[in-house]
């Protein structure tokens, strides 16, 4: 079945960014994919994403959906017909959408876990949890900035939002391999968030992550971007 393009906007797009040791990322991923550094460190993170206005591409804005949507992200690059390609693997995604939940990993690609959010959002604060129905959580507190982390990996603002822009590639895990999406955003603009508070599960998990081994970032801010998404050729599994 061949999946049209779909069309929308992020009305908001928060990128909660850790450093990882590209150790343990190397241990973690599935094959093809090995992590893609940043002066010698893995990234790794999570999307806080509101759609609105999410239709089959050509049809009218009136019949889009809209829902709040948290996604876990590693940076990675892959070997595909002998060049290298980056994106992001992404080994879970959560909706606040029942629809999404039921046609994710069929119609629309990954798995989407049904979850609740709850979201706060006023004069450049913002307040966005969600928990999911296996006890998933993820909560962040963060405040509009302009001051850069001077901690980062990444040099500045200008080095981190094209270390995104250029990893517009997504995977996702199902049966049999990973499912592709690619985001093309009709434009593109980050702007830095200071972060008072971020609690995850999974980056909290010390089975995954031993202790030190993962350090936060930065995180970004996006808000109002039209874009479409594209399904891409299926990678599969070795």
């Amino acid at each position: 079945m061949k999946i049209p393009k779909i069309k929308g906007i992020m009305d908001r797009r928060i990128l909660i960014n850790y450093q990882v040791d590209k150790e343990v990322l190397e241990n973690y991923l599935p094959k093809p994919f090995t992590p893609k550094l940043v002066n010698g460190k893995g990234i790794a993170g999570i999307c806080l994403i509101r759609l609105k206005e999410i239709r089959p591409k050509g049809f009218p804005k009136q019949i889009g959906i809209s829902s709040e949507n948290g996604a876990h992200r590693i940076a990675v690059e892959w070997n595909e017909n002998g060049k290298l390609k980056e994106g992001v693997y992404i080994p879970r995604r959560d909706t606040s959408s029942r629809f999404n939940s039921l046609i994710g990993g069929t119609i629309f690609p990954g798995i989407h876990h049904l979850a609740k959010f709850t979201v706060s959002e006023s004069n450049g604060n913002y307040n966005v949890a969600f928990i999911s129905n296996d006890e998933t959580y993820l909560s962040i507190e963060a405040s509009e900035t302009n001051n850069w982390n001077k901690e980062s990996v990444f040099e500045n603002l200008n080095c981190v939002s094209d270390f995104f822009e250029n990893g517009a590639i997504g995977y996702s895990p199902d049966k049999n391999g990973f499912d592709g999406l690619e985001l093309k955003a009709y434009h593109w603009k980050v702007s830095l968030l200071d972060v008072k508070k971020v609690e995850s599960s999974f980056f909290e998990n010390t089975d995954i992550f031993p202790k030190g081994s993962v350090k936060f970032d930065n995180a970004l801010l996006m808000t109002d971007i039209k874009h479409e998404w594209r399904k891409l050729k299926k990678i599969k599994s070795h």
